[in-house]
């Protein structure tokens, strides 16, 4: 191993000249002020054997004392760009073979990681952690580094009880990310001491997506809600106070029809939204000429449009336009975006549909309405679930909250894009690429 390999390079140059020459450069100051000690006995009418002994005894003072210095602070070496403490040893040190596969292995990781001795001093760090806390100089303190008392308290309770512990460290800068930290004992005097590995596994994506689905949960129960205490209402009405009322009834019923339709339109969006979920990870196979799908879309939402009063124009090429994809969930994805369009680029009074593309050109189909449009920091929300942009516009058009999750959900099963622009009192552009 390249570490082994130094560790031998090292050494052999502590024990030839190379090395002398080494030590006499990093004590030529020391030197020069014994030759010059030396010179002043020499003028002083000393015999010059005490002159030549006095230096030689300065010399070698500043041989050992700069030999114990490095013994003691160790030597820092480069493995590819992790900074690795190397501790100064002879060529038959039964531990470097250790140290260097440890080094190894922990350069491989993915996860930060640290070495530690029993005294919280830092013996090397792997690339993942000098990432995040920059190059750490071999022998720095835990604590000069790490600042989290959470951390440093955990990794004291490890080393006095001599057993692994876990916590959980957040930092909210530059971004919101959280870290499992642990440290364990690693297998006793591994390199002639106690070693401990201190490391931080990332769980910041699984912490967003817990509460993501605590959200949908919140969401789902409140959107289900509302209608069934509206129905509630009405029915305990019905069978009180309005029992005898035929024009109550038929005012009643129709009302909650409609609340019984919102309840049936919800749960087959999330029941969409789960099987989505299941095959989000299965790229569809079949061929789907868009042509003829989009010309079939628009005649289905052509009543709608009508009572809205809105004309859907359509954009089509004369020759094919195929995709690989479902048919029935392309189909889901461009009612839904049509369909929005009317809805809520009503004032607009039209709808563009425009396909571009097919043969070598990639494929885009882009809705266009003319409404009051989209404010800007609303945009990168607007397909999250039950996300609305104005509640009660939303409600009043009988939306769920789900039909634009629904539609990102089937064009990344896709591998197609869903591009949004929109400017307030011109309108909003969905364009969908292949």
């Amino acid at each position: 191993m390249m570490l082994a390999r130094e560790w031998v390079a090292i050494s052999d140059q502590r024990t030839g000249l190379g090395w002398l020459a080494t030590q006499l450069w990093g004590v030529r100051v020391l030197i020069a002020s014994a030759v010059f000690v030396g010179f002043m006995i020499w003028l002083a009418g000393l015999h010059l054997g005490w002159v030549s002994f006095t230096v030689l005894l300065l010399i070698i003072a500043g041989l050992l004392r700069t030999d114990r210095r490095m013994v003691e602070t160790g030597r820092t070496m480069a493995v590819g760009p992790s900074a690795v403490a190397v501790p100064d040893a002879s060529p038959t040190d039964p531990h470097k073979d250790e140290f260097a596969a440890i080094a190894a292995v922990l350069g491989a990781l993915d996860a930060p990681a640290i070495l530690l001795s029993g005294r919280e001093t830092i013996k090397l760090q792997n690339r993942a952690a000098e990432a995040i806390f920059g190059t750490i100089p071999a022998g720095s303190d835990l604590a000069g580094r790490i600042r989290a008392p959470g951390i440093l308290d955990m990794v004291r309770d490890a080393i006095a009880a001599g057993q692994p512990r876990e916590t959980e460290h957040a930092e909210r800068l530059p971004s919101e990310t959280v870290y499992v930290v642990r440290v364990a004992p690693l297998a006793e005097k591994t390199i002639g001491e106690p070693l401990w590995l201190l490391t931080f596994r990332d769980v910041s994506q699984a912490r967003r997506i817990d509460r993501m689905r605590s959200d949908f949960v919140a969401n789902a129960s409140h959107e289900l809600r509302t209608p069934l205490a509206s129905l509630r209402g009405f029915i305990e009405t019905l069978q009180g106070p309005a029992k005898n009322d035929v024009k109550a009834h038929e005012r009643f019923l129709g009302i909650m029809h409609e609340q019984a339709t919102r309840m049936s339109r919800l749960v087959d969006d999330l029941l969409s939204l789960s099987r989505l979920e299941l095959r989000s990870n299965l790229t569809p196979d079949q061929t789907v000429d868009l042509v003829p799908l989009i010309a079939h879309v628009r005649d289905s939402l052509q009543p709608l449009a009508g009572d809205l009063g809105v004309e859907v124009l359509l954009d089509l090429p004369k020759h094919p336009v195929t995709v690989n994809g479902d048919r029935d969930e392309l189909v889901e994805v461009f009612e839904n975006l049509i369909e929005n369009a009317c809805k809520y680029g009503q004032e607009g009074k039209r709808v563009d549909v425009v396909l571009t593309g097919g043969g070598e050109a990639p494929v885009e189909l882009s809705v266009t309405d003319y409404g009051a449009g989209i404010p800007p920091e609303h945009v990168p929300r607007i397909t999250e679930r039950f996300y609305r942009v104005n509640v009660e516009a939303s409600r009043s058009k009988k939306g769920t909250g789900l039909g634009l999750a629904i539609v990102k959900h089937i064009l990344t099963r896709h591998r197609a894009r869903l591009v949004v622009k929109s400017e307030v009192g011109k309108g909003t552009v969905f364009t969908v690429r292949f």
